[in-house]
């Protein structure tokens, strides 16, 4: 591979299958000799690493900004509530009120104040981990407990491996902002889903919402079934491409079970990983 790209797996939901086929997706492309990087950016729940057994090397907190009241200064013109939109931070009377863990950094509060009674300190909200498993490189992120805010540490996570050829993401299920921030600039996205009508509802909420966004976007159905249509009529329906079809194999959920790639334990899979990755590079390049 001559030129970068950077590919997201995602799903409308959890359970679909986007890790499984992500981390088998990387053991393939690092096989094939591509200079590979895996980002897990489900930090909320990251769990490529059981299947890649990473070494890891680095480890450094993120941060994000909150604000901090002189009230000696402040004179209390409400400014800085009005202009927070997640009540991070109030104003009742004579008093200033903040609320860190809703604080989304912004710093509008700082920029609106007319007596500069606001500055910042930083709060740590997770961690970045980065090391090395079998020629890949390995970073992911892991969002303390009881936070509610993870897009920052996904960004941190995203900025982290932009230096390979091969860039894959694990992208968190759903639809919602830290989904955003995962494939936010990525030349493809990659829907995972399986042959079951909650799968397909999933699949439809995650395809309106990248082509909102105007993502190049494809399909992988996974635990797919010879005779069962569904996923293939749906896709056609909605003209969109379906490029591969991984079977429900007990073998592929036996070493899931016991946190093995399929790529390694089930004989057969790498020239369907392979074919796969040749898929994904196509279609990226379109």
């Amino acid at each position: 591979m001559t030129t970068k790209l950077t590919i997201a797996f995602a799903s409308g939901k959890g359970g679909k299958g986007k890790t499984t086929v992500s981390v088998n997706l990387a053991s393939a492309a690092a096989a094939a000799g591509y200079k590979v990087a895996y980002l897990d950016c489900d930090v909320e729940e990251p769990n490529g690493h059981l299947f890649l057994k990473p070494r890891i090397r680095r480890r450094y907190p993120v941060n994000v900004p909150v604000p901090v009241i002189d009230h000696e200064h402040c004179v209390n013109c409400g400014a800085c509530g009005e202009i927070c939109q997640y009540s991070a931070i109030v104003c009742i009377k004579n008093n200033v009120l903040t609320f860190e863990r809703m604080c989304h950094g912004c710093g509008g509060c700082q920029l609106v104040c007319p007596a500069g009674a606001i500055t910042e300190k930083e709060r740590e909200i997770g961690v970045v981990e980065e090391g090395e498993a079998g020629g890949i490189d390995f970073i992911h992120g892991k969002l303390n407990v009881g936070e509610a805010m993870s897009p920052p540490l996904i960004r941190a996570v995203r900025s982290a491996g932009q230096y390979n050829s091969l860039t894959i993401v694990d992208v968190p299920p759903g639809t919602s902002c830290p989904v955003i921030a995962a494939i936010k600039g990525v030349d493809l996205v990659i829907l995972v889903t399986e042959p079951t009508p909650f799968g397909l509802n999933d699949l439809d909420l995650a395809l309106s919402m990248v082509k909102e966004l105007g993502i190049p976007h494809a399909v992988v159905v996974n635990r797919a079934e010879p005779y069962n249509n569904m996923a293939r009529d749906f896709c056609k329906g909605r003209n969109v491409k379906l490029l591969a079809e991984l079977a429900d194999d007990r073998r592929i959920a036996e070493a899931y079970s016991r946190g093995k790639l399929a790529f390694d334990a089930a004989p057969g899979y790498q020239a369907v990983f392979d074919a796969l990755l040749l898929s994904i590079e196509k279609e990226a390049r379109l």
